[in-house]
């Protein structure tokens, strides 16, 4: 299933956006500011004021925050940046997303780059500013701002169960230039040290690899079915069907046997970025 495929899922960001302009129009007609004076006093223009009030725009935290407190808005609309970071993410992945959110187990193999969720903020910079064709620096910062609070799983309570396989060639890619992948191996290497994280390399040099189907995440939401995520070419396939899904599990198991043993793993990266 594609995230095409989630009935209302278009209709529903649209309206929230709305729904969330109108409560910051409200609450600045109640302040008797117009949106120029909004504008000036929180650091924005009236027309991007004017923009996310009109749900067109996805605002920044930052807007978020400044609003709330110049019209005493009682943390409303401070409250609504964990939905709207969802909004940022590309409309394939925000089906996926909300699954991912709620994970009890987390499990990605990855070929091409470093798994989202793994990723520094000047490494997602990196790869969103490759995007072809080009994406507006508008866009990326967004893009980037939404990977980031992804993020927050890894250290959610209770402790959602996680494990990564990545290809070597991705590590030694040196995405966003020398210092942005040594900045990213260092990440890897402090995530790795998290006990709920269990990080692994698949080497070049394996003569048996069962993942040259490409890269795919199982994922467990709470009080549902394992399913499985899979992504190319900026569409978003969510797999549901239980064959299907034991399949890629049973493909996963088989990966991580063939690559190297976790404390390798990070002990390769480690001497990796001795070298970048």
């Amino acid at each position: 299933m594609t995230d095409a495929e989630w009935p209302g899922q278009g209709e529903y960001w649209a309206d929230f956006l709305k729904c969330l302009g109108r409560q910051v129009k409200l609450f600045r007609e109640r302040a008797g500011l117009t949106q120029a004076q909004l504008g000036e006093a929180i650091g924005y223009s009236e027309e991007q004021v004017s923009s996310v009030e009109q749900g067109r725009r996805v605002p920044q935290p930052e807007f978020l925050d400044a609003a709330d407190d110049v019209l005493n808005a009682f943390g409303v609309l401070r409250a609504a940046k964990e939905e709207v970071a969802k909004a940022r993410l590309p409309a394939f992945f925000r089906g996926a997303a909300r699954l991912e959110a709620q994970a009890t187990e987390f499990h990605a193999y990855d070929s091409q780059v470093i798994n989202g969720l793994l990723q520094t903020e000047d490494y997602a910079r990196a790869i969103y500013r490759m995007r072809r064709p080009a994406l507006d620096e508008e866009i990326i910062e967004q893009r980037v701002a939404a990977r980031l609070a992804r993020q927050e799983l890894l250290s959610h309570r209770p402790s959602p169960v996680m494990s990564f396989v990545v290809e070597e060639t991705a590590l030694r890619r040196p995405l966003g230039g020398e210092e942005v992948l040594r900045g990213e191996l260092g990440h890897l290497l402090s995530i790795g040290q998290m006990r709920n994280v269990e990080l692994q390399v698949m080497p070049t040099n394996r003569k048996d690899h069962a993942g040259l189907g490409g890269p795919f995440a199982l994922l467990e939401p709470k009080g549902r079915q394992l399913v499985a995520y899979s992504e190319v070419q900026g569409r978003g396939t969510l797999v549901t069907d239980r064959k299907a899904v034991r399949e890629l599990e049973q493909r996963y198991g088989i990966i991580r046997a063939q690559a190297l043993t976790p404390q390798d793993s990070l002990d390769f990266i480690d001497k990796l970025r001795g070298e970048t």
